[in-house]
């Protein structure tokens, strides 16, 4: 082997063991579809990456399948939106440090003619009493979603709900029950992102918003490394502590969907779940 060859040969040798020190990490995140339709996450998570050299890997569905994830060990972190959901999950050892992180509220969404004759209610139980006495159609997530989760409460509590062909029962993400229930001309009950990121697409029209009971928290929660030692628990933790830092919670403020703010930053240092 020549000198030259030497040279290279150590040279190559040395940037082959420096490499792992560099090479990116992968971050798996479990969402509801809310975050990805909106275009929240699209929005926020590069900027994270960039600044901690991770790649997120996140996968969107209905909160009850992205905690079902996380119990499984399948992702290292959740973001989701169904609070008495998120603390069982702590409560039963799956997640740790669980921490608020935004908000922003619930709204039936339905056609322009409003059968139902509930546009400009301000009490969800009565315009959804009001929308099965009608005979109008309502397209549910049917996904146990948080969105689904705090239907299914609401139905509970009224009584009744549209029976037979006039409910539908979609198993589907938010975006694509927000377009089948313009298709059909029909009711649902949406996240307020998700319906202004599809207003235009749908012409849907907001027919009841304002009841404090259409409250809707999400909340970040790491997997439990005890459970999953193999869970980039670092990467995850690295996540929540970045969501809900004064420059993560500021982006989520400044977070526009057609020149509206959709969601609000709610971390007030309180953290559940211990380490």
């Amino acid at each position: 082997m020549t000198h030259l060859k030497k040279h290279l040969a150590v040279f190559g040798f040395l940037l082959a063991a420096a490499v792992p020190a560099f090479a990116q990490q992968v971050i798996k995140l479990s969402t509801t579809t809310s975050t990805e339709n909106s275009g929240l996450l699209q929005y926020l998570l590069p900027k994270f990456e960039a600044r901690t050299n991770s790649k997120v890997n996140v996968i969107s569905v209905g909160t009850g399948k992205a905690l079902e994830l996380a119990k499984n060990g399948d992702v290292d972190v959740t973001l989701v939106h169904a609070r008495a959901s998120e603390d069982k999950f702590v409560a039963e050892g799956h997640g740790v440090n669980r921490r608020d992180v935004m908000y922003n509220d619930f709204i039936i969404v339905g056609p322009e003619t409003d059968p139902a004759k509930i546009k400009g209610s301000k009490d969800v139980l009565d315009a959804m009493k009001k929308i099965t006495a009608s005979g109008a159609k309502f397209i549910s997530r049917g996904d146990n979603s948080g969105t689904d989760q705090m239907e299914r409460a609401y139905w509970k509590q009224t009584g009744s709900q549209p029976q037979g062909g006039n409910y539908v029962s979609a198993g589907l993400g938010m975006g694509e029950v927000l377009t089948m229930a313009a298709e059909l001309r029909a009711y649902t009950l949406t996240d307020r992102a998700t319906y202004i990121a599809y207003r235009a697409k749908t012409g849907l029209q907001i027919v009841v918003e304002g009841d404090t009971r259409m409250f809707n928290p999400y909340g970040i929660i790491a997997v439990n490394p005890k459970n999953f030692p193999q869970a980039n628990y670092k990467g995850a933790m690295q996540l929540v502590e970045w969501i809900t830092s004064p420059e993560g919670q500021g982006l989520i403020a400044a977070f526009k969907v057609e020149g509206q703010q959709v969601f609000f930053p709610s971390y007030a240092g309180n953290s559940r779940g211990g380490k």
